[in-house]
């Protein structure tokens, strides 16, 4: 069985560098997604305040 959805657009995160696909969830706001999860967002904003 093939993968359903092999068009959907993807991006790197700006902490990890991986690979991450569009969701749902971002369908409003998929040019300002910069992270793949919570866990690297919360990340980079802890970076900053070192």
């Amino acid at each position: 069985m093939s993968h359903r959805k092999p068009h959907l657009p993807s991006k790197i995160c700006s902490v990890c560098q991986r690979p991450f696909n569009w969701r749902k969830k971002w369908k409003d706001c998929w040019q300002d997604v910069k992270y793949c999860s919570e866990r690297c967002r919360r990340q980079r904003s802890g970076k900053n305040q070192r």
